[in-house]
Formats: C-alpha cells, structure tokens, sequence
C-alpha cells in the first residue's frame, strides 16, 4: 500500500467486526511507528495495548463506570478550547451532525444519542484498544509528538488492513483508566484508540468527514 492510499483510506472507524487481531501484528505496528520524528528525539509516548480478558474486563468496569458517571471524571486537560472560535467550532458541529445524520438519530432524541455516545467507552466492539501517555512534565511541543507517533500507528495499521478510531474521549475518564493501567502519578493520560476490522455494514462507517479546502488552511509562497 502507497502511503497515499493509507492517508485516503483511514477513517475514524465506530463499529469493528469481532475478528481476532494477530498480535505480532499490533507488536510490529506499535514498535515501527517509534520512527515517528519528536523534537530533539524525546520520543515522549508511552502506550499501553490492552486485548484478550484484560480488555473484557476493561469493558465492563467501564459499562458500570459510565452509568455511574455519565459526565465523567475531573479532566486533566481540556479535549477543546472552551471557547471554540468558528470555523472550528463550525467543523465541530457538521462531523458531529454528519453522524449522527447516517446514524439516522436526530438531533431532539438527546438519549439515543448519548447511549451511542457511551459505545466509545466500549471501543465500538473492537478487540484491541491502545492507550497513550506522557509525563506530566511535557509541554505543547512534546504533545504534538504525540500526534505523529499516533498518526503513524494507524497508516501502518491500514497498510497491515486494519482500522482504527483515535479517542481523546478516555480523557473524562483518567481515574478510572490510570488505575487500570496502573499510570505512574508521574504520567498522565491523554487518548486511546481502537484497533480491529472494519465492519462495513455498520452505518456509521458509511459516513466519511469532510475537510477543509486547500485554500482554507494554506498560504503559499514563492511556490
């Protein structure tokens, strides 16, 4: 696979078939994306990979933890800026629609969307979840470090033929996954990913997010 054709093919997948990943896979993925750059080669991830029982066990402790809290833990970061300038904000608000829209639940069936909502918290059925974290001591560079070490996993993910859903939405949970991964006080939570085969008869895979235009986002210069 081109890289080309893994950056056109990832999606944020939301619905996973039950199918069994090999883990020398998941292990070859996870240690091939270190290659990712960080700035002065910090290399500042640390990840977690949970799978089999752990992860069961994981899914119930959180199917009690999200009727128990269904607005969260206190977070330790904030997942956006609480004041969400257009067109951010705009952006927001269409990917969100746009789901739900293929989902076929409307925007005044508030509880049907919150208990699809809680299916995060159930990695959308998929047998692999990755946790990442970075010491507290990091600042907004060593996050961006992050992204692309995170990025990189799920390219190599499609070109293994596997799919995957980033998801900051662990962050309202780091109690409760700090203690599950037994995080260090020193380290401090900041997303999980799902990681399986894509179920192609889930209707939320059928809807695909827009983006910007080039002209939106870039200025060029002397090129």
């Amino acid at each position: 696979m081109k890289v080309s054709e893994a950056v056109d093919s990832r999606q944020s997948v939301r619905g996973f078939l039950d199918t069994p990943v090999d883990p020398a896979v998941i292990r070859r993925v996870v240690e091939r994306a270190a290659r990712a750059p960080s700035g002065g080669n910090l290399q500042p991830w640390h990840i977690d990979v949970v799978g089999g029982e752990p992860l069961v066990e994981l899914k119930a402790i959180m199917a009690r933890r999200v009727m128990e809290a269904p607005a969260g833990e206190p977070t330790e970061y904030d997942i956006y800026p609480k004041v969400l300038p257009s067109p951010y904000r705009d952006y927001r608000f269409a990917v969100g629609e746009g789901l739900y829209g293929a989902l076929g639940i409307p925007r005044e069936e508030k509880a049907k969307r919150l208990m699809w909502f809680a299916r995060n918290f159930q990695f959308f059925g998929a047998p692999v979840a990755l946790f990442c974290s970075v010491a507290r001591t990091m600042g907004p560079p060593q996050w961006s470090d992050l992204g692309m070490y995170l990025q990189t996993v799920m390219l190599l993910l499609r070109e293994e033929g596997l799919d995957s859903c980033p998801q900051e939405c662990w962050a309202i949970y780091p109690e409760t996954i700090g203690r599950f991964l037994a995080l260090p006080p020193e380290r401090m939570l900041f997303c999980g990913m799902a990681i399986g085969v894509r179920d192609p008869n889930d209707p939320a895979n059928s809807f695909r997010s827009a983006r910007a235009p080039l002209e939106a986002f870039a200025t060029f210069r002397g090129i």
